[in-house]
């Protein structure tokens, strides 16, 4: 016994160095803003396990770490928290980091069993700590059985509703593609990230797409009828495998034509005037979209006038979507989440507007988290805060923005223009609550307002108002509304002081108040039927002319308020026919009523509608029908797939628009009279015929679109020579009906994946008009076809980033087009003892041609997980060669001679820098 006691002891103390040497090694290290390879290199060294990650990913990525006596999960737990990345250990000592998609270390228990399927609990992922993170990690693991479990699966359809949601920040997911490989059936999601698909019962694997964020799928097995909410994570830094497949194929297989849909990570990369990202500079690169002046935000959409736009915010219309001169948008960057623009197969739900629809929708706000945004730059300011009212369920997205532009006015040369001054601001609140799963409401307010002097004499003022209230109501799995009531306001005043003789106050405004019903029904797996009605009322006060003190010679006149109503119902249908050909067709019926009290200018019959041949006043009192307009309008697109990556569009739209802009300047102006249609001025009637190819290059990573278009318009209005249109009571008779026809042919190419991204647009288009009577004295051009101001045969149009490294990118734009028409003197002559003028025909000539290239550095902060605020840097110079291209051109009379000047808004480069915060 005395033998072994010493052999036992020896054992026993072997046994337990062995057991202390398999005991996994505790971590004390200390690094100070340390690469990532650094840590791995000292991680591998302490603990002997090997790590596996792509360095590229980690170029720019920095740590600051203070750790003793930590395990290796507890280690890599602190590393990554809070962050985009991911990690996973294996039996062998092997750590794998990837970003966003988990690698699976073992084999899901019951994998071989037959029935294993149709457990609920199936999970497989590797241990995590958080729970929340390990919720978000097994979704696509976790098998979701929808609808009433019975033993035997029913052979037919079903359908799954659900929101597609930021996982993030609990906001929608606007446009996600959510399908199925076989059969190929798929839906997107609307713009509060609700989807409805109707597909065969059983297994399936349910996958979503989006661009901007990680490709996810479901495993569901399908019973009957149910519910599935999917959340989704943004690829800030996507795996290259990944980013490059969210919905790039749309432009191909969608049946809408005459479409672009724009993030605000698109609009970021846009350089701009003033270095803030600008929505409608923008969309004015895209083809088919123009604007006459290099300070103008009005839009000409395939050759439609500005008036002929529906610009909508959150559903609520804009009617003057310029700050400070046109140099800004109306819309602050940091509130919007995406826009959509078409510009033809205009969907039935959308009316009032010939040329388009620009359909803006603001985020939703976290509802995970407070978070606030902001910016600054050399001549405007922003702040937004967005959190949680109640978690998972009510946030709330709060932005402000201004300007302190009058320093930069005050070191101009110009002793005229240095005194003037300029400013704006605007608010953006929006509230969203999730009643319970089939009620959620959205309320959004927003106020702008503008204030400008010149020569510090005459101010000018106008602002923009509007409030919406969504209610979003899911009836079943098949069917769901949206009931919309929205007011909007705009009004205008322009005070001028200078001299008490002549000082004068003159005020606008314009009143639209409206409510819609839009409802959706999932007829068929292959049928989608969406149908409504809307109501529309207007209250227009045309001008109010009064004196500002009593010195003033000036003579009060305020003209007749104006008002109408303007109603439709719609219906229109989805049909997949095979997965080659879908149809898309609809009917919009709008009706329209110009009421009373007015009174309303007579004017002889059979002669023309002229001050000299006004009859007399007819007065209507109040509600009384004056006169009454309406009509069908269709909507008609079809769309054949040649080959999976080939697909040939066609579409038909017929509009009606019963409001309309008068303006004699070149851009949106504050003093733009807006006119209903009445007994004299007619609604404009257009119809567009569209013709498309599409193709996808090198795994959809590339789009190629070639479009052309027919557009005819009826009773669009211009303005008679010499004539004014303010405060004009017989402003029938100062507008000429004229017939328009527009065509055109647009190409662009885009690739936005990768390190180098952005799109190629050309664009060939003419508009031109001509006076309905061609044989009135007042026809322009003696009754002939003559360009409309913004024709601009060609457009042309680069925007490119290039992405040096996670940090830094680069961003060029550069722009040409033909210079727009103008109507010059060329003449003298005496008439009854008085020198004047004599024109050529309107818009025969051309200011020169137009071109601009502008460059941007972006920024962006260190990459380190943990730190109190993300930041970015923007350095840009717009018109980077300082080419001074003339905006128009004007002629003065000095010393009996007539000159011309061109007028340039920016003949020289213009640097800017702006600093952009996230808490």
């Amino acid at each position: 016994m005395r033998k072994l006691l010493p052999l036992f002891c020896f054992l026993l103390f072997s046994l337990t160095a062995a057991a202390q040497g398999t005991a996994e090694k505790k971590i004390t290290m200390r690094l100070d803003s340390a690469r990532f390879g650094d840590f791995v290199k000292q991680m591998e060294s302490q603990t002997g396990y090997y790590f596996y990650y792509d360095a590229t990913r980690f170029d720019s990525l920095t740590l600051d770490l203070d750790v003793k006596n930590l395990s290796v999960r507890e280690v890599l737990d602190q590393v990554f928290r809070g962050s985009e990345f991911e990690y996973s250990i294996d039996l062998q000592k092997r750590i794998y980091i990837t970003q966003g998609q988990r690698i699976i270390t073992q084999l899901p228990p019951r994998l071989f069993e037959p029935d294993a399927v149709t457990d609920e609990n199936v999970v497989y992922a590797g241990a995590e700590n958080d729970a929340k993170e390990k919720l978000l990690s097994t979704a696509e693991s976790k098998v979701h059985e929808i609808g009433i479990r019975k033993h035997r699966i029913v052979p037919g359809n079903s359908t799954i509703t659900g929101y597609v949601r930021n996982a993030a920040t609990g906001e929608p997911v606007i446009g996600a593609a959510v399908f199925i490989d076989k059969p190929n059936i798929g839906i997107t999601t609307d713009a509060l990230g609700y989807f409805s698909i109707t597909i065969p019962r059983g297994k399936q694997i349910l996958r979503v797409k989006s661009t901007g964020m990680r490709e996810t799928q479901r495993q569901v097995v399908l019973y009957s009828d149910g519910k599935l909410d999917i959340e989704m994570r943004e690829s800030v830094i996507a795996l290259k495998e990944v980013s490059v497949k969210a919905g790039m194929d749309r432009n191909v297989v969608g049946t809408q034509m005459g479409t672009v849909k724009l993030t605000i990570k698109n609009l970021k990369q846009v350089p701009t005037v003033f270095g803030e990202t600008d929505l409608l500079r923008t969309i004015m690169t895209l083809p088919g979209v123009k604007s006459v002046g290099e300070n103008s935000t009005g839009l000409n959409v395939r050759g439609g006038s500005t008036d002929q736009n529906l610009i909508l915010y959150n559903d609520a219309t804009i009617y003057n979507p310029s700050h400070l001169f046109g140099f800004f948008s109306a819309f602050n960057p940091d509130v919007l989440k995406d826009v959509e623009l078409f510009k033809s197969a205009i969907p039935a739900k959308f009316g009032g507007r010939l040329a388009s629809v620009l359909d803006i929708n603001s985020r939703d706000g976290n509802k995970k988290k407070f978070v606030a945004s902001g910016g600054a730059g050399l001549v405007t300011g922003r702040l937004t805060l967005e959190g949680p009212l109640v978690k998972d369920k009510t946030s709330f997205l709060l932005g402000g923005r201004s300007t302190y532009s009058n320093w930069l006015i005050r070191t101009l040369d110009n002793e005229n223009y240095n005194q003037s001054s300029a400013s704006f601001y605007d608010v953006n609140l929006h509230i969203s609550h999730e009643i319970n799963e089939k009620n959620s409401l959205f309320l959004t307010g927003y106020i702008s307002d503008d204030r400008f002097r010149l020569y510090g004499d005459t101010l000018y003022t106008y602002q923009n108002q509007l409030g919406s209230l969504k209610w979003k109501h899911t009836f079943n799995n098949r069917l769901y509304s949206v009931f919309t009531v929205s007011h909007s306001k705009y009004q205008y005043t322009m005070e001028a002081k200078g001299l008490p003789l002549n000082s004068f106050d003159l005020k606008f405004d314009i009143n639209q108040s409206n409510f819609k019903a839009d409802l959706s029904y999932a007829l068929h797996p292959k049928h989608t039927l969406d149908f409504g009605a809307s109501a529309l009322y207007y209250k227009l006060h045309p001008g109010k002319f009064t004196p500002t003190s009593t010195e003033s010679l000036i003579v009060p006149d305020t003209l007749e308020a104006e008002q109408a109503m303007e109603n439709a119902l719609y219906i229109e249908d989805k049909f997949e026919v095979s997965p080659r050909l879908s149809i898309t067709a609809g009917i919009r019926y709008s009706f329209y009523q110009y009421l009373g009290p007015r009174n309303v200018n007579t004017y002889l019959p059979g002669l023309p509608v002229d001050y000299i041949y006004q009859e007399g006043v007819q007065h209507y009192g109040s509600g009384k029908k004056i006169k009454g307009y309406g009509g069908p309008e269709y909507r008609a697109s079809v769309r054949y797939s040649i080959f999976d990556n080939l697909s040939m569009k066609a579409s038909y739209n017929s509009l009606r628009q019963y409001i309309h802009l008068l303006t004699n300047t070149m851009t949106i102006s504050p003093t733009d009279i807006w006119k209903l249609s009445d007994s004299y001025i007619k609604p404009q009637i257009g119809d567009q015929f569209s013709l498309g190819f599409y193709r996808n290059f090198r795994g959809n990573k590339i789009e190629v679109s070639l479009e052309g278009y027919y557009k005819n318009i009826r009773n669009f209005l211009d303005y008679k020579g010499g004539d004014s249109l303010i405060m004009n009571h017989n402003i029938e008779a100062a507008v000429i009906n004229t017939k328009a026809k527009a065509y055109g042919v647009e190409f662009m190419v885009k690739k936005m994946s990768g390190k180098l991204n952005g799109w190629l647009a050309y664009t060939y288009a003419r508009t031109l008009l001509r006076a309905i009577d061609r044989d009135s004295p007042d026809a322009p051009n003696h009754g002939a076809f003559y360009p409309s101001n913004y024709d601009k045969p060609h457009d042309f149009t680069l925007i490119s980033n290039y992405r040096l490294s996670h940090r830094f990118s680069l961003s060029l734009n550069f722009t040409y087009s033909t210079g727009r028409p103008y109507t010059p003197p060329v003449g003298k002559y005496m008439i009854d003892g008085a020198q004047r003028v004599y024109y050529a025909d309107r818009n025969q000539f051309r200011i020169p041609d137009y071109y601009r290239t502008d460059l941007s550095m972006n920024i962006e902060g260190n990459h380190k997980i943990r730190k109190l605020a993300h930041s970015s840097w923007t350095l840009a110079v717009y018109n980077l060669w300082g080419r001074k291209n003339p905006t128009s051109v004007y002629f003065q009379t000095v010393g009996g001679r007539v000159n011309g000047y061109q007028l340039s808004i920016f003949g020289q480069p213009i640097p800017t820098v702006t600093y952009n915060f996230r808490f």
